[in-house]
């Protein structure tokens, strides 16, 4: 599932790509993605909306629209938005007789929509002429909601998250307060809880715990100043990395123009289970914690 680094991109990519723009049609051949209303009538409402703005939320998506209306999309397990230039799109199809071989080749290095994973368009809003915005799902999990937007910070699922990662407000103190109420639980279970931290997933809490030396079943109780300190910092240090780097395509996640982000080149533990640490080549190890896997170094992380 796409976390904070690779919902940031994405945002940051549609306020760029997007904002601006009239919603003129709206297609989809999987309507059970849409919560509250028919296609239909989500159709009549969305058409001729400008879009304002894009802004998130933990994991969560939200494009304003003008008239005071936001659509609210959660990416799930295998979902992403792809913006496209239809003229471009067009153009590449009308003439490609007419391109050689080499031509074809050299454009398609930067051409990442016709890769497989970018094939499972199941919802498109069509913006003015020329642009698309478009929703690959591949198990078909995503969810979108048009709300007020007044309204759309009240639904349930968003009402109890907890205070952002990345948000200014999310200080030592705030986190020394968050670890204060689960002292019995182990770390590693706190920072994937939503309704405490949003945003950290299984990708960035194994790279968070690595980074600031703590084994991730240690009881919260149990850490000191120090390391409370060091795991603050480590957060902030982790996350704000792999939104450089534009996230992590582990799986499925690709940005608005399709290509793969670059963190899980960097990656230190995730997944390396079996490999040797990269700062003391001690092995990898994996196990389970609650429904996920966590990974770690017995010798970096105490």
């Amino acid at each position: 599932m796409p976390e904070l680094p690779e919902v940031q991109t994405i945002i940051s990519d549609l306020n760029k790509k997007i904002v601006g723009n009239t919603i003129t049609d709206f297609w989809s051949d999987w309507p059970k993605t849409i919560k509250g209303e028919s296609l239909a009538v989500f159709k009549k409402e969305i058409i001729g909306r400008k879009i304002l703005g894009a802004r998130r939320i933990g994991k969560n998506i939200f494009i304003d629209l003008s008239g005071k209306k936001t659509l609210y999309i959660h990416l799930k397990m295998t979902g992403h938005l792809l913006v496209k230039s239809r003229a471009n799109f067009q153009f590449l199809i009308s003439n490609f007789q007419s391109i050689s071989n080499d031509q074809i080749s050299k454009s398609k290095k930067h051409d990442y929509f016709g890769n497989k994973v970018n094939q499972y368009i199941h919802h498109i809003w069509y913006l003015g002429k020329n642009k698309t915005l478009e929703f690959s799902d591949l198990r078909k999990f995503g969810k979108i909601v048009l709300d007020d937007t007044k309204k759309i910070s009240e639904l349930k699922e968003i009402k109890v998250l907890g205070m952002d990662a990345m948000s200014p407000e999310f200080t030592l103190e705030k986190f020394k307060e968050i670890l204060e109420k689960r002292k019995n639980t182990p770390i590693g279970i706190v920072l994937m809880e939503q309704e405490r931290i949003s945003g950290i997933g299984n990708i960035y809490r194994s790279e968070i715990l690595f980074e600031a030396g703590i084994f991730p079943f240690k009881k919260t109780g149990e850490l000191s100043q120090v390391e409370i300190k060091r795991l603050h910092k480590a957060i902030n240090k982790v996350l704000r990395r792999a939104i450089k780097l534009r996230g992590t395509s582990d799986s499925d996640y690709r940005d608005t123009a399709g290509a793969p982000g670059s963190f899980q080149k960097i990656l230190k533990v995730y997944r390396r289970d079996g490999k040797k640490c990269k700062k003391c080549d001690t092995i990898i190890l994996r196990k389970k914690m609650g429904q996920r896997s966590v990974f770690y170094c017995p010798v970096c992380q105490k």
